[in-house]
């Protein structure tokens, strides 16, 4: 509520307030109507337009006829200067197709008088042929090998031109080429494109290595400043020829010609080949290499040097010339992949020195050749005693010395140890000749003293004493004669040899007689004497080797001592002789022979049994070849005896046991025992002591167990049970027969029968099996087994009887016919989430048999795989894996829901131990069921439209449309789409968020779900640009999966709105409003959005009866105006045919409605009227709240004076009511916290309830009581002294409480008050 203080001002200003608004009414009914535009939208300029130009007129008209000012505005107003008066607009500044095609300026006009009308003009520019081709990524180089095929292309150069249409398109050409001449002109080429190809072939050495090439690039050209006129440019291209290996190297300075001395040192230079690459750029690495075979020479595979590698030999190898090939090979392939070389010849000669000293050689000169190696030791022979000069026979020498001239003269001499005995003829000689030596003394040349002489030739060529010459050695043999006979050392020689020596033993072979002639005077022969000796002994006739003839007679019994007479007899027959004694040697050649054979019958048990074994030696009796010694050779039963190595006595060590002999031996025992000699070598016989042991019955029979369990299956009759085995170690078939017997005590023992079987010597079986018609029933039998007891025996016809026992159980088995099966049968279906880990446990199948032993095993035989009701193929087939023993495993991390929802699983069980009938289950089908989970997040499904926001649309219009399908089933497949953010951007300014300017509406198709976001609130017509809205798709799968897609929607204005009058009625334009949209899109290429169709008012029809109002857009969102509209149309004759069909008239903006004079005026009247009824009612309202502030005052004083009469009775409890100074029913004060008395008529309800202030009114309504009486008010102070201390702000209501407390009566007097005034805080 307004302060009492303030209410005048508040009225003066209500009053003035009022004037301003009648004054502002008034001014706006005056009349004068604003100007409008009467002119197109858009104007086209060319863009080489000249400065200062007129380009178009500003038209508007104004009724009142009013005096215009015309302007251009906005950020590209520089462009144009206008004519205030006129409108007249002239080009301020240079257009530039390139950098801007189409801009808008903004048009307004004003009378003064009102706002200024503006009209948005579009400033189409055309393009004039003001740009040149311009080369791009200048300047220009390139390498091109010098093989390049020829149409190969080698660069690409590239031109832009800016201008559009034919004036922007670049045809390029070759001015030149330098080197300049004809052939380089043709030999490049230039496509359409910028390619530029070789048109011939290049080569670095022949032709030039570098080439520069003048392109030129050429528009299409166009009109500029009036005339047509081509613009180019120039660039140019220099182009490197690279050399690449195609040729071979090439040798420098040829021919080649080298002289070398011989036998220069390894290493030595002769000569230097040569050669470069051909190719002059490449420059490639040059290695050599002699060719032709030499170990002579070598060449450095890098510098061309040759050099000596071998000995040089001018009269040897290599000769006085030698022709090497070298070649000259680059270290690199060249092109074609091969080998680039070339080879030339290279010419040494070797120089002679004397390195040659003179050679002999056994030839027989003049025939010789020398091409032999030379000779050092010859052999001839001559007589002894032969005379002076007399050549040595079968001497054949010659001497040879290659060098030429004095380097091949050479002088001979003799030396040696026989020299002073022969000469040398002749003493000189020149290259070569023939050699011969003679006797000079022959006393010196005697056989005997010296049967082989030896002289040495030396052949000299330098004259010095020392490392000058070369040396023949020549052995001279000289003939013997016969002057000597044989002798042997001794007269007589004792021998020996030892009887029966085997023919050719060595009797003695050191027996020999020398003759010191030679040849066939020093052959000597030897021979026996007498002739009877060679009966039992033979001589060697060369060595005088005696030997054994025939060793049989040589016997020592027979014949002890030879003798003979050995004679040696030489070439020439003359003879000499030795005596021979030969003894005889004896040797142990007899060997034992016993007497007698020895076999022995005992008794099994017998004891001490003794044989003496006897032999004789017929050997000397008196040497130890006829001394004997016996002992027993190892064998199986040698360690049971012993015998006397002296005597022969043979004796048991125990007594002997049947039983301990191998059966196969048949009780018998053999002994072998050893009779030698102690001659060397010694002699020895054997002899087979044999004991045959006669068999007791001292064994009784015994099984091989003292247990054995046999079982029979059920059912069965006759059949074998089981064997018992039983054995008897005695060896005779009277001692070690059995028989079996089943004592008859066994229970059970009469459904069994057993028989004996003697397998083998001591071993018999006893043969178990059922009585004929004995059959058991397993079921029925109680216990199921049988305990027998057996008996084997054995008898010797009346003696004694030996018997063992043994326990024999018989099991009897349950038979395994009955077929396995499933529990339960069928088996119930599963599911399994299609996320399931690998190898984790989904099932476990159990199986049972009625047989007491089985063993089960689970086969997997099919798997069928559906989705649906549909097959899913075998997509499944590897998902589960059922385990032998029933557990069904996850097999696969590719389980999907989405493919395959059931999984039918065909099985079955085996009984592997099924003996009768069939060991299978039936067939089962196990179902599982794919349980989807939400693993497939929504995806958005391609959109390919563009959406566009047009202000025209209602709120719930459709501007777009998303879709999107989740691949999961159920609700995880349920997709709901909300709009997450929503961003403006602007084509000037900055973005802006929006809240609730869409929404989106969610609807669900066959097999997807539809997003429809539509208008949620009214669109502003004037933003330019887009709205970028990010949608959300979100499944209703726990946990939700959400994806998002961002579209953009662009907003078109309503200055682009476009008119179209048709002169058919609103029904036909309605009926053809579908072939009009499409004749209309397919005319422009653009969207067509329809937003009105409607009669056009007969007050204003010009000639048209329908207009239809639309905006056409482009898929990028930019909206076409009227005449870019109009213009397309009329260029598309058939969309303008079919639209003038329908009644097309005229195209054009949408019109601003003027309003008529008469209109105005009325309205200007019920402006006016308005704003005084608005003023009246300002004044009074102003009028009764004056009225209300002063009635609140008075019942304030009066609530201070009913207060100092306040009556503490007890509080009434009672809620109030916030924020007001009314209470409820019961009267209850919040403030105060006193009972009001409920009779009192405080005046509460004398105002209505929407002039009741709250207690914050208490704050501007106070009045100041005096302390001395706070039953009378005081006067309100002025303004100014309203300034409260800290102490003294107290309100009103507290002062007046505490003089209530002063002057209030006793308790006990408070319920005889009547009529008290009670405190009313509201007036207060």
């Amino acid at each position: 509520m307004i302060p009492y203080e303030m209410r005048p001002f508040c009225l003066s200003r209500m009053l003035w307030f009022t004037g301003i608004l009648l004054c502002i009414c008034l001014s706006r009914a005056s009349g004068n109507t604003a100007p409008r535009f009467n002119m197109n939208s858009s104007f086209t300029l060319p863009e080489d337009m000249p400065l200062g130009a007129w380009v178009f007129q500003l038209v508007a008209v104004d009724a009142d006829g009013d005096e215009l000012y015309y302007t251009i505005e906005g950020e590209n107003a520089n462009y144009f200067a206008v004519d205030h008066s006129t409108g007249n607009v002239t080009l301020s500044r240079k257009l530039n197709y390139e950098e801007r095609k189409t801009f808008p300026v903004d048009a307004g006009v004003t009378d003064k008088k009102n706002v200024v009308v503006y009209k948005k003009l579009t400033i189409i520019v055309t393009d004039r042929n003001d740009n040149k081709p311009i080369f791009q990524d200048e300047p220009y180089f390139t390498d091109v090998p010098e093989n390049t095929p020829i149409g190969s292309p080698i660069f690409n150069v590239l031109a832009v031109d800016d201008d559009s249409a034919n004036a922007g398109r670049v045809y390029y050409s070759i001015e030149k080429v330098n080197p300049n001449n004809a052939e380089n002109h043709q030999l490049f080429n230039i496509l359409y494109n910028g390619t530029v190809v070789l048109n011939g072939s290049l080569s670095y050495n022949n032709k030039s290595t570098f080439y520069r090439i003048e392109i030129l690039a050429k528009d299409g050209g166009g009109l500029l400043n009036g005339a047509f006129i081509y613009q180019n440019n120039t660039a140019y291209l220099s182009v490197t020829v690279v050399d690449v290996p195609d040729l071979d190297p090439q040798f420098l300075g040829e021919p080649y010609i080298g002289s070398v001395p011989e036998n220069s040192p390894l290493g030595t230079s002769v000569v230097q080949v040569t050669a470069i690459d051909g190719d002059k750029d490449v420059n490639d690495i040059i290695y050599y290499s002699i060719t032709n075979t030499t170990s002579l020479f070598t060449i450095s595979n890098t510098t061309g040097v040759i050099s000596v590698s071998g000995n040089l030999d001018r009269e040897g190898v290599p000769g006085e010339e030698l022709q090497l090939q070298v070649v000259a090979r680059e270290r690199n392939l060249n092109i074609y992949h091969q080998v680039a070389q070339v080879s030339t010849i290279v010419t040494i000669q070797v120089m002679d020195i004397n390195d040659n000293t003179p050679q002999f050689y056994w030839c027989d000169y003049p025939a010789c050749n020398f091409t032999g190696p030379p000779e050092d030791n010859f052999t001839g022979n001559i007589e002894e005693h032969a005379s002076a000069r007399t050549p040595v026979a079968e001497l054949n020498i010659a001497a040879y010395d290659p060098d030429k001239g004095s380097n091949g003269t050479f002088q001979l001499s003799l030396q040696g140890p026989d020299a002073l005995a022969f000469s040398v003829s002749p003493q000189k000689i020149v290259n070569e000749g023939a050699v011969q030596v003679l006797v000079r003394q022959p006393s010196l040349v005697d056989y005997e003293k010296k049967p082989t002489m030896t002289v040495e030739i030396v052949a000299n060529d330098t004259g010095r004493a020392t490392d000058c010459c070369s040396f023949a050695t020549v052995t001279i043999h000289l003939a013997d004669i016969n002057d000597h006979r044989p002798e042997f050392k001794k007269s007589d020689y004792k021998l020996s040899v030892l009887e029966e020596s085997p023919p050719g033993t060595v009797v003695s072979s050191n027996i020999t007689a020398t003759d010191p002639d030679s040849g066939l005077y020093g052959e000597i022969t030897y021979q026996l004497l007498p002739a009877s000796i060679l009966s039992t002994f033979t001589v060697n006739e060369i060595s005088g080797t005696i030997l054994v003839a025939n060793g049989s007679k040589l016997d020592w019994g027979i014949r002890s001592v030879y003798y003979a007479t050995l004679q040696a007899t030489d070439g020439g027959n003359l003879t000499g002789t030795t005596q021979l004694e030969i003894s005889v040697i004896d040797i142990n050649n007899n060997a034992p022979v016993v007497t007698g054979s020895y076999n022995v019958i005992v008794s099994e048990g017998q004891d001490n049994i003794t044989v003496e074994i006897q032999a004789t030696d017929k050997d000397d009796p008196d040497t130890d070849n006829s001394r004997l010694q016996f002992e027993i050779l190892p064998g199986e039963f040698s360690s049971n005896f012993t015998i006397n190595p002296d005597t022969g006595v043979l004796r048991s060590k125990g007594p002997f046991d049947r039983e301990a002999i191998p059966l196969e031996l048949n009780g018998k025992v053999v002994v072998t025992i050893l009779v030698h000699d102690l001659g060397i070598p010694q002699l020895n016989t054997t002899v087979n002591v044999t004991f045959l042991v006669e068999d007791v019955n001292d064994n009784a029979p015994k099984f091989n167990s003292s247990f054995y369990e046999f079982s029979v299956q059920e059912g069965l009759s006759g059949v074998f049970v089981g064997s018992v085995e039983a054995t008897d170690a005695d060896q005779t078939d009277i001692n070690n027969r059995i028989s079996f017997l089943i004592v008859e005590s066994s229970v059970g023992s009469n459904n069994f029968l057993i028989n004996s079987i003697c397998q083998t010597f001591g071993w018999c079986q006893g043969n178990l099996r059922l009585g004929p018609g004995v059959e058991f029933d397993y079921d029925r039998m109680q216990p199921k087994f049988f305990n027998l007891t057996v008996q084997a025996e054995n008898s010797d016809f009346g003696g004694y009887v030996d018997v063992d026992t043994a326990v024999v159980i018989v099991n009897v088995l349950d038979v395994n016919d009955e077929s396995p099966s499933l529990v339960p049968s069928p088996p119930q279906s599963i599911e399994v989430l299609e996320n399931a880990t690998l190898n984790e446990v989904v099932a476990v199948l159990e199986a049972t048999d009625v047989d007491t032993n089985h063993s089960l095993l689970f086969q997997e035989l099919s798997v069928t795989c559906s989705k649906g009701s549909a097959s899913a193929s075998n997509i499944c087939q590897k998902w589960f894996h059922l385990e032998s023993n029933g557990s069904l495993l996850v097999n696969s991390t590719e389980i999907d829901y989405e493919v395959c929802d059931l999984v039918e699983l065909v099985l079955r069980v085996k009984d592997e131990f099924t003996e009768m009938g069939d060991p299978y289950s039936k067939n089962e089908t196990l179902k599982i069921f794919i349980v989807d989970v939400n693993d497939n997040p929504p995806v958005f499904l391609n959109s390919t439209g563009t959406f566009v926001a047009i202000p025209d649309y209602p709120i719930g219009f459709q501007v777009a449309v998303v879709m999107a399908k989740d691949d999961d089933s159920g609700v995880n497949s349920v997709i709901t789409f909300e709009l997450s953010r929503v961003v403006f951007i602007s084509d000037t300014g900055p973005e802006r968020v929006y809240e609730n300017l869409f929404k989106v509406l969610t609807t669900a198709e066959k097999d997807f779900y539809i997003g429809s976001i539509q208008v949620a609130s009214n669109l502003d017509g004037s933003l330019k640009g887009r709205y970028q809205v990010t949608v959300e798709a979100k499944d209703h799968g726990i946990p939700p999966l959400i994806s998002s897609e961002s579209l953009d929607i662009f907003t078109v204005d309503q200055t682009y709105r476009v008119k179209l009058e048709f002169s058919a009625t609103l029904k036909e334009v309605q009926d053809n409003s579908n072939a009009i949209e499409i004749a209309l899109r397919t005319a422009t290429n653009s969207a067509v959005y329809i937003s009105s169709i409607k009669e056009v008012s007969s007050n204003f029809r010009a000639s048209g009866e329908t207009v239809m109002e639309a905006y056409f857009v482009y898929k990028n969102g930019t909206a076409l105006g009227d005449e870019l509209v109009t213009k397309l149309i009329q260029n598309s004759s058939e969309q303008l045919k079919q639209l003038l069909s329908m009644g097309l008239l005229l195209i054009g903006p949408v019109d601003v409605t003027e309003p008529s004079q008469e209109n105005m005026l009325l309205g200007v009247i019920a402006g006016l009227a308005g704003c005084v009824l608005l003023l009246f009612l300002i004044i009074i309202l102003t009028v009764i709240g004056m009225k209300k502030s002063y009635t609140r005052k008075m019942k304030a004083l009066k609530s201070l004076k009913v207060a100092s009469t306040f009556s503490a009775s007890p509080m009434q409890q009672g809620p109030a009511i916030p924020g007001t100074n009314q209470y409820n029913k019961e009267g209850a004060n919040p403030v105060l916290g006193f009972t009001l008395d409920p009779t009192m008529d405080l005046a509460f309800e004398e105002n209505p309830s929407f002039e009741v202030a709250s207690l914050n009114s208490l704050d501007e309504n106070m009045v100041d009581a005096s302390e001395s009486d706070p039953a009378t008010p005081a006067v309100k102070q002025p303004k100014e002294n309203a300034q409260w201390q800290a102490n003294d702000r107290e309100e009103l209501l507290k002062a007046a409480l505490e003089s209530h407390k002063e002057a209030k009566p006793k308790p006990e007097n408070l319920n005889g008050i009547d009529n008290k005034a009670i405190l009313d805080t509201t007036d207060v």
